[in-house]
């Protein structure tokens, strides 16, 4: 599934309607270039789980964890600096496995091997600058209900 947004608040938006379909046990793959739009995504999809707090990116702390409605929480991880995920490794396995959790992965080629396949995988373009395109795949049964839903 593919969509063109072409403003920052159209891509907000889109991730307002993605986190509103939320419900715990998703796991969200960000893919995309520095400057994408992976974290203004995640600020909606925040947004539309209820989290009030600012939410900031996690390229220097690696992960972040807010709380939102239903008592979801939303755990955020950015391993574009690491090398390699030691401990986080371990720290993103209780995560997903977490059914309150919703897992949003920014940079996850270092801890695919931790991550299972039914993950909704959100590849962002911007070939221009206000120009978003993002590419949904879903990886499993979960993920492609969800999918359908945000269609």
């Amino acid at each position: 599934m593919n969509y063109e947004l072409t403003s920052e608040d159209a891509t907000r938006a889109f991730g307002v309607r993605l986190g509103g379909l939320l419900a715990g046990g998703e796991i969200l793959e960000l893919v995309g270039d520095v400057g994408a739009g992976k974290t203004t995504l995640t600020k909606g999809i925040a947004a539309g789980m209820g989290v009030s707090e600012d939410v900031q990116s996690p390229s220097f702390t690696i992960s972040r964890v807010y709380d939102g409605r239903d008592d979801l929480q939303l755990s955020h991880y950015d391993f574009y600096r690491l090398g390699d995920a030691g401990i986080m490794a371990d720290e993103l396995h209780e995560t997903i496995h977490d059914p309150r959790a919703v897992t949003v992965i920014e940079w996850a080629g270092i801890v695919s091997g931790v991550l299972p396949a039914d993950r909704l995988t959100l590849s962002i373009a911007s070939p221009q600058e206000t120009v978003r395109h993002i590419t949904l795949a879903a990886g499993g049964e979960m993920s492609r209900r969800l999918l359908e839903n945000v269609a």
